[in-house]
């Protein structure tokens, strides 16, 4: 399309018909932080809900991904980088949860986001089942950190976080044990742990559309 040069028009089509839709309970999580250490999802624990939104932004040079970096005096997962999200309030549902963590911790409205699906709640090794949602943000939205949880707030391209060959595989100590995990390095921010494992779990069902 010669008004559309980056496609991204077509990318999103691929990506609605990619997702589950936005209502509904999500089912188990089918992916986890110990896939690849052999305690696949689910684990059988019992799990705090939370939820996360992958903002995706069209721009004149593509579709890109918000992303936020932890503060970094935080208690836990200080200065990792990681969707917009977190914790459910007593009764509230999973979307609604990730549109307001989203508008808490970096100032974008509802109102400037449009909803298009979930994809595979994840387990994490901290005992959270998250619900991970895609809604794509007005570009001329602005947005505006919260200095009690994020560090900073950037956009990383769409297409090289959908690209297997940018998911590295590699491993680390914790807790005295080795563990294996992806990573998603881009222009000096180290993207990994359940956040890559969530954008690998969304580049499996796009790449599964084409």
């Amino acid at each position: 399309m010669l008004d559309d040069p980056y496609h991204v028009n077509s990318l999103v089509e691929r990506l609605s018909r990619a997702l589950d839709p936005v209502e509904g309970s999500p089912p188990a999580p089918a992916r986890g932080d110990g896939d690849l250490n052999g305690t696949p999802s689910p684990t059988g624990r019992a799990l705090r809900p939370a939820a996360v939104l992958a903002p995706l932004v069209m721009r004149d040079t593509g579709l890109s991904v918000v992303l936020t970096r932890r503060a970094d005096h935080l208690s836990s997962h200080a200065g990792q980088i990681s969707f917009p999200g977190g914790r459910l309030n007593l009764g509230e549902e999973a979307a609604d949860a990730a549109l307001r963590e989203t508008e808490e911790e970096i100032g974008l409205p509802r109102s400037r986001v449009r909803l298009i699906g979930r994809f595979d709640p994840y387990e994490t090794v901290t005992g959270f089942q998250i619900t991970p949602f895609v809604g794509l943000v007005d570009a001329r939205a602005r947005f505006r950190a919260d200095p009690g949880e994020v560090a900073e707030i950037f956009e990383t391209p769409f297409d090289f976080l959908m690209n297997p060959a940018n998911h590295v595989l590699e491993e680390r100590m914790f807790a005295g044990q080795l563990r294996r995990y992806y990573a998603m390095p881009h222009e000096g921010r180290y993207i990994w742990g359940a956040t890559a494992g969530l954008l690998k779990a969304l580049a499996d069902r796009f790449n599964a559309f084409r």
